[in-house]
């Protein structure tokens, strides 16, 4: 296939070189952008007298052939094209003959990839921001079913005070709730068209860009030319907002391996989402939350592959630019894939509801309620506080926990201790009475599902 931009070189580039210059292989997936953009283009020229109504009818029932065959699979790209653009222009034109050598005029490549480029992570956003609706669901759906359910809650990874599973999950819904909203944050700033900034310094054409913009559903037409062509903003905001999202999947699924495992045994997963062991057929393993977690160091190479390429370049555009697509494309085909298997891995997991509570109940964690109990008796904090530990080591030593430690043994500590003692720290009580806004109290964890139902909506 001859290069559109034959005619400067006396001869073309070496195979080699070619193919590696080449970025038809990943690229390709933005036909459909490539093609709204060009009907966008070739309606603003004939509008603008630029282009004859003939021509743009030529060009729009050629570029909606293109659009249906690839769809269809009639037709095949070619991989020895040098790109998405020029494959679809070399087709149009074999098609349609000068109508759509017409096409490019007032329009680079430049400004073609980038608003292709935006027209397709535009739509990428909304459909991650949906499967992480999706997620939120499921978290929220095994929330509902354990309010009442307690656990220990955890700081460095040692039982630290009571909470429920719905509490804990609902933690997580939050984070996915936030990653929404930096994913709309980044699909409202990459809402600027740059078509019409053609290679950096606009055209000698009487252009409409407003006109393209509508067209294409963006809110405004990027103000500098050359901005326009060299900003990948963008796509750096997008993977960080996409790192993030792995964040948050990673910890979630940490904490599936750790629960799932034998020496928590919180939860099951479905057989489903786990896999066997090739020589030990008592293994169930969590391998889906592991590859997740494993991912997500694979979507931080990407961001760090895009800031690397962006960092020395000089205005405007560079064919460094090309390393955008494959950076960003493969991030959000892994953030897909990971939210695609963790919404149903989640809604289907079984809670051991009587594993939580009886980890909860060893773990001494109404500890902070019995030392609170005395202080509210007029005993000053330290001094309950050492109390309680002494009363800790007593259980220990005692193979037993402070809700069966006998009023006897609390009463040779300090005579403050009451009957009503056993009432204070149990466990139900302790959750119960951490009412403050945000805390793992009933009528807490259901104003925080309600919050997270609305946000659904």
């Amino acid at each position: 296939m001859e290069k559109m931009w034959a005619g400067r070189a006396a001869k073309g580039p070496e195979q080699i070189a070619d193919e590696f210059n080449s970025s038809i292989r990943f690229d390709s997936r933005m036909y459909p952008q490539d093609i709204q953009g060009s009907l966008a283009h070739a309606a603003m020229l004939t509008k603008q007298g630029i282009l004859s109504a003939e021509d743009q009818q030529a060009i729009a029932e050629g570029l909606g052939g293109i659009l249906a065959d690839l769809d269809s699979g009639k037709l095949a790209i070619d991989p020895t094209a040098e790109d998405i653009h020029m494959f679809v222009e070399a087709e149009l034109t074999a098609r349609i003959g000068d109508a759509g050598r017409r096409l490019h005029t007032a329009r680079s490549r430049n400004d073609q990839v980038a608003v292709d480029l935006r027209l397709y992570l535009r739509q990428e956003v909304d459909q991650l921001a949906e499967l992480l609706r999706q997620l939120i669901a499921a978290v929220t759906g095994q929330a509902e079913a354990n309010v009442d359910t307690i656990l220990p809650g955890y700081t460095h990874l040692q039982r630290a005070q009571p909470v429920t599973f719905a509490h804990h999950l609902l933690a997580y819904a939050m984070m996915f709730m936030r990653d929404i909203g930096r994913l709309q944050d980044a699909a409202a700033r990459m809402n600027e068209s740059p078509l019409g900034s053609c290679a950096l310094a606009g055209t000698t054409y009487d252009t409409d860009r407003e006109f393209t913009a509508l067209q294409l559903g963006f809110a405004r037409p990027c103000f500098n030319s050359m901005d326009g062509v060299s900003d990948r903003d963008f796509c750096v905001e997008l993977l960080a907002a996409l790192s993030l999202v792995m964040v948050h999947l990673s910890r979630f699924a940490e904490e599936i391996v750790l629960w799932s495992s034998w020496e928590f045994k919180f939860v099951e997963l479905d057989d489903g989402y786990t896999t066997g062991s090739s020589i030990m057929p008592q293994k169930k393993n969590p391998d889906m939350a592991e590859l997740v977690r494993g991912k997500t160091g694979r979507v931080y190479g990407d961001l760090v592959a895009m800031l690397t390429v962006l960092k020395g370049l000089p205005l405007a555009y560079n064919k460094d630019m090309q390393e955008d697509k494959e950076a960003v494309f493969d991030a959000v085909d892994t953030v897909k894939d990971c939210l695609g298997i963790f919404a149903p891995m989640v809604a289907t997991m079984t809670v051991k509801k009587e594993n939580m509570l009886s980890a909860a109940q060893k773990g001494f964690i109404n500890a902070t309620d019995l030392a609170d109990y005395l202080v509210k008796k007029g005993m000053p904090f330290r001094t309950a506080y050492k109390i309680t530990g002494q009363l800790v080591a007593l259980c220990i030593a005692k193979d037993t926990v402070l809700e069966q430690l006998p009023l006897a043994d609390y009463q040779s500590f300090s005579p403050l201790f009451e009957e009503d003692l056993y009432q204070a720290i149990d466990l139900k009580t302790c959750v119960e009475k951490r009412a403050s806004q945000g805390g793992p109290a009933q009528a807490s964890v259901l104003a925080q599902l309600a919050y997270v139902k609305e946000f659904l909506k």
